[in-house]
């Protein structure tokens, strides 16, 4: 899957959002973060460990988050509901009039056979544009709320 976002959210705002991995993650992502199955398994200064799915979703993974480089962020699928793996990243750019413009792309690797059509569906589907326009609407919120 590949889409990019304009936000009103500043970078900093954005890169916030991403890696903050306490109580308010479920709440800043709370379009797309279940907060009944979230669990923060570990964390670092510029890392993190976290199992996550969205709400309604078959699909759960526990994923590493890494963002030592300021401009992106990573994650890799350690373990999975649907048996395989992938990675993605979220690179983030200045946009216009102090928002961001941002770059996703992620893949998902090696799925058991049962799981594979339901995966085939998200990333060929209009999966992207859903997903694209609910990370702008949850940034813009994030911003608002973060002025104040």
């Amino acid at each position: 899957m590949r889409f990019d976002v304009d936000t009103k959210a500043s970078p900093e705002q954005v890169r916030r959002a991403f890696t903050d991995f306490s109580e308010r993650r479920a709440q800043i992502w709370s379009r797309t973060l279940d907060a009944k199955t979230y669990e923060l398994r570990e964390q670092g200064d510029t890392w993190a460990v976290a199992r996550e799915s969205t709400p309604g979703s078959p699909f759960w993974v526990v994923a590493r988050y890494d963002w030592s480089d300021p401009a992106v962020i990573r994650w890799t699928v350690v373990e999975s509901s649907y048996g395989g793996g992938g990675d993605g990243f979220v690179q983030i750019a200045p946009g216009s009039d102090g928002g961001s413009r941002l770059h996703v792309e992620w893949t998902s690797t090696n799925a058991r056979a049962s799981q594979k059509p339901l995966l085939f569906l998200l990333h060929h589907s209009p999966m992207g544009r859903l997903i694209s326009r609910m990370y702008a609407t949850t940034l813009d919120r994030h911003a608002q709320e973060d002025r104040h």
